[in-house]
């Protein structure tokens, strides 16, 4: 890593030699009729979808970011609805790439299929709960028997061993949800429970997210849960949780090391573009899924040359140059504010983050990422 944001402390967080996690969008196929879907997925695939070898050619790519290589996540829509989805699974395992799958909760995703997942060499899968019960799962899922089946194959994937994830969105409508899908989680023996906050593309623009105040509250009460241990607490685009843990704790004497900290401090600045990139099923290179600004084709540019060097990923690894309260905020280089949920409200990349209400320069002493 090395600093385009900054010296010192700061450049520990900018991601620019190559990302922490790579999403491959394999798909928009599902069988799902999701409220929120960023894809707006349809049943049938897309004829121009990568095909296999090209497929194969990109987790090449990907290998080629050198060291571990990034964690690559396959997506979609649902993964498991290419006939070619284990030939490209076996390709990126073998090249010793930390893959992970993100399947839709269908009658595709059986507990056959899950012990096939970990006797592929999948070591994680994430798995969507919205709601506690099955109204309100697969009333938002849009398929009845969602939310069995998304249970029994939870249960398949721990039973495997496979590192399970659960992903739940935040809505203004399902927030008085998320306690019990909380205790729901820690039940399954989820290994992490992470919470999306909306953003407000695809189909997801009917939704209403919260308010700057009911975010801020929540995210202080997620920070309290995930001391209680049971699994690790993250939130997605909602990047200002880590100002949240980072007051509570300077408030009782803590740094951050230890338990709940280490998990937080390992995602410090990442963001769309920083640490993270989204490859769609045509092969356009995205800051992330929810961001939808192309900043280049594997067809045509090798990933890696994307990555580092095309100025919209340049751009949002430079939190200095953020606009609003974002870029004057001291907690500028651990957040920096959802890229997607600026561009969304505002057509601005590099806006300031309207989810977030707190107002730069609010605590007296300088230096507020001392403690990081």
């Amino acid at each position: 890593m090395t600093g385009g944001a900054g010296s010192g402390m700061a450049a520990d967080f900018v991601y620019d030699a190559a990302p922490k996690r790579a999403y491959w969008e394999l798909t928009r196929a599902c069988d799902l009729a999701c409220r929120h879907c960023r894809a707006e997925a349809i049943p049938a695939r897309d004829p121009g979808e990568l095909t296999t070898d090209e497929g194969r050619r990109l987790l090449d790519a990907l290998r080629e970011f050198g060291g571990a290589g990034p964690a690559v996540v396959l997506t979609g829509g649902d993964p498991l609805k290419r006939p070619d989805f284990w030939d490209l699974l076996a390709h990126g395992v073998g090249l010793e790439l930390d893959v992970a799958v993100a399947p839709s909760g269908t009658a595709l995703l059986t507990a056959e299929v899950v012990g096939r997942l970990k006797e592929a060499g999948v070591r994680a899968m994430s798995l969507s709960l919205d709601g506690p019960d099955p109204a309100r799962h697969d009333g938002f899922r849009g398929v009845p028997g969602c939310f069995a089946r998304t249970l029994d194959a939870a249960r398949a994937a721990v039973d495997a061993g496979i590192s399970l994830q659960v992903n739940t969105l935040v809505t203004a409508d399902s927030l008085g949800d998320l306690p019990r899908l909380l205790e729901l989680v820690r039940g399954l023996g989820a290994t992490r429970w992470s919470l999306f906050f909306l953003i407000q593309v695809g189909r997801g623009q009917g939704l209403q997210q919260l308010t700057p105040l009911a975010c801020e509250r929540l995210l202080a009460w997620l920070w309290a849960r995930s001391r209680e241990g049971g699994c690790q607490v993250t939130a997605t685009e909602a990047p200002h949780y880590r100002r949240i843990a980072l007051q509570a704790m300077r408030g009782e004497g803590a740094r951050a090391a230890g338990g709940p900290a280490r998990g937080l401090r390992h995602g410090f600045g990442i963001r769309d573009g920083n640490g993270i990139m989204f490859v769609s099923h045509v092969g356009d290179v995205q800051p992330s899924g929810f961001l939808p600004l192309v900043a280049g084709n594997v067809r045509t540019t090798h990933p890696v040359e994307i990555y580092r060097n095309a100025p919209l990923f340049r751009l949002l690894r430079e939190p200095d140059g953020f606009h609003g309260r974002c870029g004057c905020c001291e907690f500028r280089h651990v957040c920096g504010g959802s890229r997607a949920r600026a561009y969304a409200a505002t057509g601005d990349p590099v806006g300031e983050d309207p989810l977030c209400l707190y107002e730069p320069g609010r605590r007296a002493a300088a230096g507020a990422e001392e403690d990081v």
